[in-house]
């Protein structure tokens, strides 16, 4: 809700996921507030320190270096979360510093002098992390097994990395070109550049104009000096907030903190304050992209206030009213007719004014002027027409679902803490959401009506007027006076301390089969905010009766959410927004799954609802059109793509022993768009009538519920529902493919992608799986601590993303070893060379002791981190249901990989893996780096 954006625009830049780095100022301390009478709770039993204030569950307390500290204990999580937010991002880089904010982040990852391999710690216990940088802020998390040593540790690391990280010259050297080449894969995406351009022309003075990877010639260039002092100025205890969320004793964390924070000294050095403001926009203004592409892209944007006002839960709701499917007023205006195959609408909310933008996506036939003057029409004239109840109270509830569901996460409300205490407050997160619980059609009218004016707007090229018309901000708001006294709700109800571990998974699982056929499996338990998660797999068809079937089967799994004979579109969305459920459906060729996150009470109506998806899809004639243009806009713009270009080769050399038209046949993308094309409604509709049905089904339920009463209902919804056709599993077929190279030229795209694998003889029950698993892990898994992220990322800074996975066949003995990278096109011989040196090494040389043993304990608890996410844990028990396996198994396999010696793992690996037998696909723009290296060097100018 911080940030919607179409396109994943500019979305905050991360380490494993690149992240924007925006800043902000410093927050006023709260102690010159007078917050602290919000919640006068009494201190943590055996601890010193006292609240500052509590709202919901969460409890602020203050150091006296000045740090906040925030405890959000949740006992139903196995795990622990620590996230340090520093409150410095992009906005505080000066000249020349574009980047910085976020090429500081990366380095942090580069060692202390107490942990020199900061990659290899957090793995070996089997964390969770990332850092990610914003415009106003960067933060620091990592989630992990909940234990006292886990959560002293990790707060003893984020307190020595505040301060003694070595920001080192030859770090920078090698991280440079790895955030390079993040840079560069931002490059290849158009939509994202356009809203580099639009920000860029709607800032003139503010640094929210500028974006938060940076400019290259400032990422390539930047001292090493300059670095050290942005770390020294913004990286203390009085400019940061820690939380700690999950799985711990009070107490013993805030002793803990005590004595890792607790002891860093406040500098004395007062924070430096930013005080640029962006004046009130005096006229319309224009920018223009030219790159190679394949759909035609338009954003808009108007300034709003920040993110505090009173006015923005309006805007919020503004901008869901506007931008939502299919109920919001530009999907109506723009895809209903034609002119646009998207339309979405999203806001930025932060500590300094931010905006609101618009923004529409067309296919080569829809006229980009057409779409402009809808757009703008309905933007700009939002507030001619006011907002109805139903339109705000259908986006009020959705926001407020997904801030619940939200809260009732603590692992992600502990991250999302970051955001909010950035826009100036972490409270803001509840008063936020009473605001919108408070919000009006008035409100969302008025807002409409102030800040979408044609002279505040942002779309390309400036256009001189006549008469300006000023959109005048209101004053900035005072936090302390808006924050004094609020107390937020009562805390949520609490879950038990749940064993993810596979023998009392067994133990409290019950399993058996409904009279039409349906298997299920249920595990009841207490969650935090009594939240239940449930799985459906269907099963249909044998391999003579789904040929050449499968864009049939794509539209019909497509259209089962777009209404019912019962309920429209809307009204499905609707309800499960009503339910506070989260639901996925999607069908396939050869079956269907469902996905279900809601409420203990709402679960009987959502799977009731969620019956009648499957069972009464309407195929509404209207609906389906509106799909198969979105569908074809979607593949016609990864024409040019060199991601899916490349995949598709790959996956097309393995797999080419399978004829057009079998369930396994891969597709080119010219053919996917043909069959997207030519498809009708009534293929789509024949296909759901001749196959769906439930008798070959699994269902798992994990979470707060009453089994007896599930099982009933599933067997009344689902008992009388059988499949017409047959079904017989099509089995995979092993297909020795041998050594292929195959380069493809993607022009203008500064971003290249490698793959690399073979096909396997291998099935999960194999007696090497378990080695290959652990062999892979070493490989190519972990975080950053894998043998290729050592090399081709951490050494020689090739690679931003780089990986191996082994993946054995579930029933049949067809598996497949994959390597991936994204590169620079003119490294594409180094990358080679690294991932074959890499991959060759372990098939000759043993892993070290120290090696195997540390990647064995970090791969065991993410085995045991997985099992203890409930959603995945629901999965995994249809799937084994279906696979007729229990959890039996994964004990099995973990007691096996706890023998594993190194020469049991580089025999396996060398077994079943050859570097001489790999296909090698690579694409991107090769002739312009080739090019480039011909091209004679500058001489350099005299001294």
């Amino acid at each position: 809700m911080k940030r919607r954006t179409p396109l994943s625009l500019l979305a905050p830049l991360m380490l494993v996921a690149t992240t924007p780095v925006w800043a902000q100022a410093p927050v006023p301390s709260p102690s010159a507030t007078p917050a602290a009478k919000a919640a006068p709770a009494k201190a943590a039993k055996g601890s010193a320190l006292a609240p500052v204030t509590s709202v919901e569950g969460i409890t602020e307390y203050r150091l006296a270096n000045g740090m906040r500290v925030l405890l959000f204990p949740d006992p139903t999580k196995p795990n622990v979360t620590v996230n340090v937010t520093y409150f410095v991002g992009s906005k505080h880089e000066g000249y020349g510093e574009t980047g910085m904010a976020h090429l500081l982040e990366h380095l942090l990852f580069k060692g202390t002098p107490t942990t020199k391999n900061v990659p290899q710690a957090l793995t070996e216990r089997g964390a969770r992390p990332n850092g990610t940088t914003w415009l106003d802020r960067t933060n620091y998390f990592e989630t992990l097994p909940a234990s006292d040593e886990n959560l002293r540790w990790a707060l003893s690391f984020e307190a020595d990395r505040m301060v003694n990280s070595f920001i080192a010259k030859k770090d920078l050297d090698s991280e440079m070109t790895v955030v390079r080449n993040e840079f560069e894969s931002g490059e290849n995406d158009p939509g994202s550049i356009l809203q580099e351009r639009v920000l860029s022309a709607a800032y003139i003075w503010h640094s929210y104009g500028k974006s938060t990877i940076g400019a290259r010639s400032d990422l390539e260039n930047v001292p090493i000096d300059r670095l050290q002092a942005f770390y020294r100025k913004y990286y203390r205890p009085d400019n940061a907030m820690l939380v700690v969320a999950g799985r711990f004793d009070e107490a013993k964390a805030l002793s803990y903190i005590q004595s890792s924070f607790g002891k860093l000294k406040k500098p004395a050095t007062p924070l430096p304050a930013t005080y640029t403001a962006e004046p009130t926009q005096d006229g319309e203004r224009e920018v223009t992209l030219r790159r190679v592409g394949d759909n035609t892209l338009l954003a808009s944007v108007y300034h709003v206030p920040e993110g505090a006002h009173p006015d923005f839960a309006a805007i919020d709701v503004l901008t869901l009213a506007m931008g939502d499917h299919p109920s919001g007023r530009l999907y109506k205006a723009l895809v209903e007719t034609k002119k646009a195959s998207n339309a979405s609408a999203y806001n930025y909310q932060f500590r300094d004014p931010g905006i609101i933008g618009f923004s529409a996506d067309m296919r080569e036939d829809q006229p980009l002027a057409a779409a402009r003057e809808a757009l703008l029409k309905t933007v700009e004239d939002a507030a001619r027409t006011p907002f109805t109840d139903e339109e705000v109270s259908r986006a009020k509830t959705t926001l407020l679902k997904m801030m619940e569901l939200t809260l009732n996460n603590s692992e992600r409300a502990a991250i999302g803490l970051s955001e909010w205490a950035a826009t100036g407050d972490w409270r803001l997160m509840f008063l936020h959401r009473d605001r919108i619980e408070a919000v009006k059609p008035v409100d969302v009218t008025r807002v409409a009506a102030t800040y979408l004016k044609a002279s505040n707007r942002t779309l390309g090229a400036f256009i001189p007027t006549a008469k300006p018309e000023r959109s005048e901000l209101p004053p900035p708001v005072d936090m302390a006076k808006m924050m004094d006294g609020y107390k937020g709700r009562a805390a949520v109800a609490q879950g038990e301390a749940f064993d993810p571990s596979p023998a009392n998974i067994e133990a409290r699982v019950q399993r058996g089969e409904l009279p039409g056929g349906m298997k299920y499996a249920v595990l009841s338990k207490k969650t935090r905010g009594e939240m239940v998660n449930a799985s459906l797999s269907f099963h249909w068809g044998t391999e003579a009766a789904l040929r050449g079937k499968a864009d049939a089967a794509s539209y019909a799994g497509r259209m089962l959410m777009r209404g019912t004979k019962k309920h429209t579109r809307q009204q499905i969305q609707d309800e499960f927004d009503k339910l506070k459920a989260r639901v996925g459906v999607d069908g396939g060729l050869a079956g269907a799954s469902v996905s279900i996150e809601c409420p203990r009470a709402s679960l009987p109506k959502v799977l009731a609802l969620v019956a009648e998806i499957l069972r009464e899809p309407s195929f509404d004639e209207k609906e389906f059109t509106l799909l198969k243009q979105a569908r074809l806009a979607d593949l016609e713009s990864q024409r040019s793509e060199p991601e899916t270009q490349g995949s598709i080769a790959f996956w097309r050399t393995l797999s080419g022993h399978y004829t057009k038209g079998h369930p396994y046949y891969v597709p080119t993308l010219d053919e996917r768009i043909a069959g997207a094309k030519d498809t009708t409604l009534e293929q789509a509709r024949a296909f759901h009538k001749a196959f769906y049905g439930g008798a070959n089904a699994e269902l798992a339920v994990v979470g707060d519920f009453e089994p007896k009463d599930i099982i009933a209902e599933a067997g009344k919804l689902f008992g009388d529902w059988k499949s017409p056709a047959p079904y017989e599993r099509v089995p995979e077929v092993f297909n020795d493919v041998g050594p292929k190279a195959v380069a493809l030229e993607t022009p203008d795209k500064a971003n290249a992608y490698f793959y690399a694998g073979q096909t396997l003889k291998l099935r999960e029950d194999d007696k090497d799986w378990p080695a290959l698993m652990l062999g892979n892990f070493v490989l190519g898994g972990g975080f950053l601590n894998s043998r290729l992220a050592t090399r081709i990322r951490q050494k020689d800074g090739l690679s931003y993303g780089v990986a191996s996975n082994i993946d054995p066949g579930d029933l049949d003995a067809v598996g497949t070893f994959i390597t991936y990278a994204i590169y620079a096109p003119e490294n594409a011989s180094r990358l080679e060379t690294a991932m074959r040196e890499e991959v060759t090494s372990v098939l000759q040389k043993d892993y070290s002791a120290e090696e195997l043993e540390k990647a064995r304990a970090g791969l065991l608890e993410y085995r045991q981190a997985a099992r203890a996410q409930d959603g995945n844990l629901a999965r995994k028990l249809s799937s084994y249901l279906y696979l007729g396996r229990t959890l039996t198994f994964d004990a099995g396999v973990e007691q096996q990989l706890s023998k594993l010696k190194p020469t049991d793992v580089r025999q396996a690996m060398s077994r079943h893996l050859d570097w001489t037998k790999v296909t090698q696909v690579k694409a991107g723009d090769f002739a312009t780096a080739e090019k480039k290296a011909k091209a004679p060097v500058p001489a350099q100018a005299a001294p």
